[in-house]
């Protein structure tokens, strides 16, 4: 399973910082009936139970906003993922519908209101990921945004740039119906959260939405690895 590193930068930042990286040989067909059911439902449940003024005070929302603004980046211009998706459904938008693991990773997302990472494993190049600071050099090809600027946002870098932002991730990695082996990589900034139910939760939706076949999960801090 690849290696994952921390900058300096962002162990000052976020120092309570956990990392929930989950691997396995997957397909990713078109998005099934059951899933979207869930993700409908979703959608519901967030636009019911939070206005739109308490959306970013989701407790894993507010703590990566945090680590944002440790950072030094503005979180209002370059929102979290997980906090778009959830503005999303609670001003009436719907969600388009794509395929299985990126409805799956956005069905998580909104639940948890963690941004995910969602990478071809096969498109990283080396066997380690660096979760640096981003930098005004950094030249990144969001998916369906085109560039993006992600100086002072948190970044995993591979060996070659830049893949994934909790803004947005980068077109060279990103899932395709083609895709066959997934890397998933949560950022968990909030150090109070229950990882290990928040493990529990996704592990079992990825078991019964996406038939994934050699999985591998670990947990990575700042101060050590848990592997499993």
């Amino acid at each position: 399973m690849i290696n994952i590193e921390f900058s300096d930068k962002i162990k000052s930042a976020a120092p309570e910082l956990r990392v929930l990286a989950i691997e396995a040989t997957v397909d990713n067909p078109a998005t099934a009936d059951s899933l979207w059911q869930e993700i409908e439902a979703e959608t519901t449940s967030i636009r019911e139970s939070y206005p739109l003024e308490m959306v970013n005070k989701r407790s894993a929302i507010a703590a990566t906003r945090q680590a944002y603004k440790a950072l030094g980046k503005e979180p209002n211009r370059y929102r979290p993922s997980a906090e778009a998706l959830c503005r999303r459904v609670v001003n009436g938008k719907g969600l388009y519908r794509l395929t299985t693991l990126v409805d799956f990773i956005n069905l998580i997302s909104m639940h948890t209101g963690h941004s995910i990472g969602g990478f071809d494993a096969d498109k990283i190049q080396g066997d380690t990921l660096l979760l640096d600071s981003g930098n005004h050099e950094d030249e990144f090809h969001a998916i369906g945004r085109g560039l993006l600027n992600i100086e002072n946002l948190p970044v995993y870098r591979d060996a070659i740039g830049s893949i994934g932002t909790p803004t947005s991730d980068e077109e060279r990695t990103k899932l395709t119906p083609d895709t066959k082996r997934l890397l998933m990589l949560i950022n968990v900034y909030d150090g109070n959260e229950d990882i290990n139910e928040l493990e529990k939760y996704v592990v079992t939706l990825f078991n019964r939405h996406c038939l994934p076949e050699n999985v591998e999960v670990k947990v990575v801090r700042i101060q050590q690895t848990d592997a499993h």
